[in-house]
């Protein structure tokens, strides 16, 4: 894809929230997703539970979901919703990668900034800024990571950071 892909008809442009807005979307989306994981044990109805309410909530998630450890040093795609997202990831490879690796969050304001291919894997051009959350187990073990796209720069902040480390954290820890 170039850089000036069009944006797929079923798919809209993401709106970013005040900060004050942010905090009462983020508010309202753990609520629901409390309520609707209140005993639920499966991993992945949690992940796709997840990322439905928070892309219904949060106007400036584009691209929003879970990639999983499928092997050493390898991420494949999960639950998500949005256009395509990359197959597979080697840990160290793009943000999603370097979460992985450094098992560190990473906040990018501006994607398109990163080099592309090994600091930035550009699997949607229409993608500017991007969080990505490493998942871990009870036990401590890393088994995904956590990646929301925003077709505008610098949509996510420390407030973004503080809540999906939240939610990761009291889902799957």
């Amino acid at each position: 894809m170039s850089a000036s892909a069009e944006m797929p008809y079923f798919i809209k442009p993401s709106v970013n929230l005040t900060a004050e807005e942010k905090v009462a979307a983020y508010e309202q989306a753990l609520t629901a997703i409390a309520a609707n994981l209140a005993g639920e044990e499966d991993r992945t109805l949690k992940m796709v539970t997840i990322n439905c309410l928070l892309k219904t909530y949060l106007p400036y998630f584009y691209w929003v979901g879970f990639y999983i450890v499928s092997g050493p040093e390898q991420l494949s795609v999960g639950p998500y919703q949005g256009t395509l997202g990359c197959l597979h990831i080697a840990f160290g490879r793009g943000v999603c990668g370097k979460a992985a690796q450094t098992k560190e969050t990473q906040l990018v304001p501006d994607t398109h900034a990163l080099a592309q291919g090994s600091e930035h894997i550009a699997c949607d051009p229409n993608s500017r800024s991007e969080i990505v959350v490493p998942v871990f187990d009870p036990q401590g073990e890393l088994i995904a990571v956590f990646d929301v796209d925003s077709t505008l720069e610098a949509s996510f902040d420390e407030t973004d950071q503080q809540y999906l480390e939240r939610l990761m954290a009291e889902t799957f820890g």
